[in-house]
């Protein structure tokens, strides 16, 4: 059955963000020194620009969870938490059928719900905290923190962002394991999803909300 899971603004916002996010992990690692693309100077000053438009669709997006109640979308749960583990260690070599039913009102699963929260709590505010303090090293003085070290605030603004590129790639590897191996790229394009509307074995919910 298709259903319609992913909003307008969700996937405007989900392939914008891939889109700023690679970006400024290629601009990034020319700033680091791991590859020359554009040159040392460009490559600082677009991804700063790049920065900027990453915060602006982040501001934005969290003003839409908050307003339209996606946010409870991310709200932790530990319901079949342990099965979707087992799933993702060996069911899904097995061919075994994912223990969750995702619906339009829970997209996501226990297991995402926590990489998302870690995205949104750890990830991101690292790298925004991380990054700004180094634009703006100049003004450290004047904010009282002359004595914290650059290279501090740049190993912490690496590792932070080596951690997004791992949820990335990660991210872009679930992408394949639907019913097909495109049919998640699909539906965050059109918004429709085949969902089963198979009920689970065991008789109880596959969902938190449902759950509750």
């Amino acid at each position: 059955m298709k259903v319609y899971v992913y909003k307008r603004f969700e996937r405007f916002w989900h392939w914008s963000q891939a889109a700023l996010v690679l970006s400024l992990l290629a601009t990034g690692g020319e700033v680091h020194g791991t590859w020359h693309l554009l040159g040392w100077g460009r490559a600082a000053q677009v991804h700063t620009l790049l920065a900027y438009a990453l915060l602006g669709l982040w501001a934005f997006a969290i003003f839409w969870h908050f307003t339209t109640g996606e946010w409870k979308q991310y709200v932790p749960t530990t319901h079949r938490l342990l099965e979707i583990g087992r799933f993702y260690a060996f069911g899904i070599f097995r061919g075994d059928h994912h223990p969750y039913h995702k619906t339009a009102a829970a997209k996501l699963n226990p297991l995402q719900r926590l990489a998302y929260l870690f995205l949104k709590l750890v990830i991101n505010p690292l790298l925004i905290v991380s990054g700004l303090l180094y634009l703006y090293v100049n003004d450290w003085t004047a904010w009282g923190l002359g004595g914290l070290p650059l290279e501090t605030v740049a190993l912490v603004h690496t590792g932070a962002a080596f951690l997004m590129a791992a949820f990335v790639g990660v991210h872009v590897y679930l992408t394949t394991t639907g019913h097909t191996v495109f049919a998640h790229i699909k539906a965050m394009i059109s918004g429709w999803e085949d969902l089963d509307e198979e009920p689970p074995a065991d008789g109880k919910p596959h969902h938190p909300a449902a759950a509750e």
